[in-house]
């Protein structure tokens, strides 16, 4: 069992300087622990260049909920290290957060690879099948190291980086704290170590201080568990429209728009209530769980995130009056509601249907027009089972590989 004592006094290296990268390491700091933070060239110009000088400032971002509990945490983080070299930021450390979107685990992960120590535990926020991508390029590269790796189906906040003209600023807004999450270990034989050291990490406070974490069953299951295709797909797909005429025709300011304010709809419930079902009937089909949800979360303003952050019961109908600045965006069809979880996400869906003969009209409904709006192909441009080392593996074999670790090489 992880010796959580030895943990919060180790470093922890957070991978990522966008959103979750920013907010978990601020969190921690603000918790009192040393942290160093990383950005790749060349993104760590626009992320991380003036972050040593200036910081990072958590603060709320208005109408927050912050959770059921009030847990509340804000003010200015500073770090031991701010730097573009992963190895750097990993050397020594015990904890380290992968906080990056899925479409940029790859070349975060080559950099890691070589400079794992064992024991280090590692935490993918949110895992978007980044566990299985890790543990395939581990196998490639020959490497052996003893770490725990697992992921989150979700970050443990709603938050945004802040920009002024398009430049980020040394802020970011909190629009809600969730209260758990669910979150797997590859294999399953790491789980409780994955679980326990959770609470070596101040950006799992307000977790650990609410209604605590989640056992998923298996990653697949926290890849299933990942509300953001069901909901941005079928809301951003959907909603374009009034998206696109905001600010023109609506008379609205752009970066006031929500899909959660002017785009959710009963209509468009029902598309993601669809969604959810093929999801259910392809967990069901391979074996594995996924988090559950009643009809009627659906059928309401928060969707199916309200209940991370004020829990079970947490609605707001449709026809009650909503405070429109709650979480905007997104403002264009290139956001990465579409371009990131569509390809992996919804990609991802649709190969492990045709693999287990689970059909999925509405997935691939929206993986197609999707595609047609942005003009990619993305059934043939999206994340493959291959990519992720398990294209080949039986029903049986995938399985002995998430609980086990029992791998069977092709």
């Amino acid at each position: 069992m992880a010796d959580i004592e030895a943990l919060r006094k180790a470093p922890i290296a957070v991978l990522g300087g966008g959103a979750v990268g920013k907010t978990c390491a601020a969190d921690c700091a603000l918790a009192g622990q040393e942290v160093r933070i990383c950005d790749l060239q060349p993104f760590f110009q626009t992320t991380l260049a003036t972050v040593e000088r200036t910081g990072i400032t958590v603060q709320a971002k208005p109408p927050a909920t912050q959770s059921k509990y009030g847990f509340e945490r804000f003010g200015k983080a500073t770090f031991s290290l701010v730097t573009d070299s992963v190895a750097e930021a990993v050397k020594g450390a015990k904890l380290i957060i992968v906080g990056v979107p899925s479409i940029a685990h790859e070349p975060f992960f080559k950099e890691l690879i070589p400079h794992l120590e064992d024991g280090q535990i590692i935490h993918i926020i949110p895992d978007n099948y980044g566990s299985l991508k890790l543990r395939k390029l581990m196998r490639e590269a020959g490497c052996d190291k003893d770490v725990v790796i697992g992921g989150w189906s979700s970050a443990p906040y709603g938050t945004r980086v802040d920009t002024e003209g398009g430049v980020m600023n040394a802020h970011v807004s909190l629009v809600y704290r969730a209260i758990t999450l669910r979150g797997a270990a590859l294999p399953m034989t790491d789980q409780d170590e994955f679980l326990e050291s959770t609470k070596a990490l101040g950006c799992f406070d307000a977790i650990t201080e609410g209604d605590g974490v989640v056992s998923g069953g298996t990653v697949l299951d926290t890849g299933f568990s990942n509300v953001n295709p069901v909901i941005h797909v079928p809301g951003t797909v959907l909603g374009v429209s009034t998206m696109e005429n905001f600010g023109t025709v609506l008379r609205g300011n752009i970066h006031d728009y929500s899909i959660y304010s002017h785009s959710f709809c009963p209509s468009i419930s029902e598309v993601q209530y669809e969604f959810y079902n093929e999801e259910i009937a392809l967990a069901k089909a391979i074996g594995v769980g996924i988090q559950e949800f009643k009809k009627d979360v659906f059928f309401q303003r928060t969707s199916v995130l309200g209940e991370e952050y004020m829990g079970e019961g947490c609605t707001v109908p449709f026809e009650e009056e909503w405070e429109v600045g709650y979480a905007t965006g997104p403002f264009s069809i290139y956001n990465r509601y579409v371009t990131e979880d569509v390809p992996v996400g919804c990609h991802v869906y649709h190969e492990l249907g045709k693999k287990f003969g689970v059909s999925t009209p509405i997935i691939d409904s929206m993986i197609a027009i999707a595609g047609v709006m942005t003009h990619k192909n993305y059934f043939e441009m999206g994340l493959t089972l291959e990519e992720l080392g398990i294209a080949h593996l039986s029903k049986d074999e995938l399985l002995d590989y998430l609980n086990n670790g029992v791998y069977v090489e092709a």
